[in-house]
């Protein structure tokens, strides 16, 4: 598999995702955040986008955010239980398996996750973190775990002319969790 083109074109998607302002729903809204949605042309659920202000520079955001086995992102994120590379392609792709919880009390199975990810810097200073699901031959699927799917999604943490210690964050999703319960 050519994990290079697919990155490139997950990063082309997002893109295309943060210049198209049509069919966008909102579904939440607090002072920071706005959270939209609109239907997957990926798969049949939702793509969703969550957009806000962050008051830091968007380098220390990107710190929290970035995608990386020891980063901080699995120490806030309580839907993270691992984050593991597999593969590094090149300086700016890697594959990465991600573990999430059970939830519900379990009822809800644990999942995990093969993404290619790419980390991509434009001229304007925006970091992008763009993500799919991937076959790998070094991560089967694991027992007692439902493979979930990432269809192209990521974030973007851009910085605001004007404003150094200010950080626009917008972040895509639209993920197939197999819908798999745990029944007794």
């Amino acid at each position: 598999m050519n994990y290079r083109a697919v990155a490139d074109s997950v990063a082309e998607k997002l893109l295309s995702y943060s210049k198209d302002a049509s069919g966008w729903r909102a579904s939440k809204r607090t002072n920071d955040v706005c959270v939209f949605w609109r239907p997957s042309s990926e798969y049949s659920g939702n793509l969703y986008k969550g957009e806000g202000i962050v008051k830091a520079a968007p380098q220390e955001v990107w710190e929290c955010l970035k995608p990386v086995p020891d980063g901080l992102r699995v120490k806030w994120d309580k839907n993270v239980k691992v984050f593991e590379l597999i593969e590094t392609i090149d300086d700016a792709v890697s594959v990465y398996r991600t573990v999430t919880p059970s939830a519900a009390v379990g009822i809800i199975s644990p999942r995990d996750f093969v993404d290619v990810v790419l980390i991509k810097q434009y001229e304007d200073g925006t970091i992008s973190s763009n993500a799919t699901n991937v076959e790998h031959p070094g991560c089967p699927p694991k027992p007692h775990y439902v493979r979930g799917f990432n269809h192209p999604c990521g974030c973007f943490c851009a910085p605001i002319p004007g404003e150094p210690r200010k950080t626009r964050l917008t972040t895509f999703f639209q993920t197939d969790l197999g819908l798999y319960l745990q029944l007794c």
